[in-house]
């Protein structure tokens, strides 16, 4: 239920922005996840484009935007510490952190021109790649504004977005830090297909790391492919197995889950007498 702002259920200012940055169920709630959600994917997008040959007024549009979306994630970053109950756990959180990460090299642009000087620009801006990672946010928990789904097929849209943001975040940093020394990356298209070819260990060999940097983002990127898609995807095959299996926990040793069929318990020995239907 929509929460009111009047009577005894009256609540704060600071209590209504929290309820709506977090609830999937109103309307409020579900087009402030689905205009964050839209973006995200242009933010990203904008990104991307940025790195194809574009007009002069084309890019000029193009970082007016940005600005535009770093602005409102500004807005919506001081909203999230603003509402939390505790400040300085959501300061540390993750997903904020990555939030800010994502737009400062914007903001800094636009409020510090002159001391990004002695940085590299490009390499700044294509931080903001990282913002990628924020999509995880929305796969928090089972419930979506499109309704809940599954914990089977949430733990398959992590494994897809564990991909998906390893590939992308890879291909960003390769991209911000090859473009102009390796002459076969000019696009982000470009350092996509190496990171695909490399991560996928087909290794064609026509593009290879012309920089130390790009190097070592490559042996990052492959070491966190490693550790990160087995870990989901033996989360989803777990599940899987454990299909069939019953959810009864042995007294003695805790053991949960069995065979439809088990009395005793398959670790300790000890009598569970689960129920079985003979006629199976």
């Amino acid at each position: 239920m929509e929460p009111t702002v009047s009577g005894s259920d009256e609540r704060t200012v600071r209590e209504l922005i929290r309820f709506y940055l977090l609830d999937h169920r109103t309307p409020v709630g579900r087009a402030i996840d689905i205009a964050l959600l839209g973006l995200n994917l242009l933010f990203v997008g904008v990104f991307v484009v940025e790195t194809y040959p574009v007009s002069a007024r084309v890019r000029s549009a193009l970082w007016q935007l940005e600005v535009g979306i770093a602005g409102v994630f500004a807005v919506e970053y001081l909203f999230r510490l603003y509402g939390a109950r505790d400040r300085l756990a959501e300061f540390s959180n993750g997903y904020t952190m990555v939030d800010l990460l994502s737009i400062l090299p914007t903001l800094s642009i636009v409020l510090l021109p002159t001391s990004v000087g002695i940085v590299n620009v490009g390499f700044l801006r294509a931080i903001r790649i990282v913002r990628v990672l924020r999509f995880y946010r929305f796969t928090a928990d089972a419930e979506f504004f499109f309704g809940t789904v599954s914990d089977n097929t949430l733990r398959a849209m992590k494994l897809f977005l564990t991909i998906l943001v390893l590939l992308v975040v890879s291909a960003g940093l390769f991209y911000s830090v090859e473009s102009g020394a390796n002459p076969g990356i000019e696009t982000f298209g470009d350092a996509f297909y190496y990171t695909v070819v490399t991560l996928s260990t087909v290794g064609f060999g026509d593009i290879v790391p012309a920089t130390a940097a790009g190097r070592w983002v490559t042996v990052a990127a492959i070491l966190a492919a490693v550790i990160l898609i087995p870990r989901q995807a033996s989360k989803i095959l777990r599940e899987w197995t454990s299909k069939e299996k019953v959810n009864v926990t042995c007294p003695d040793c805790g053991l949960a889950y069995h065979d439809p069929d088990a009395s005793h318990c398959k670790a300790c020995g000890h009598v569970i007498y689960q129920e079985a239907d003979s006629r199976e």
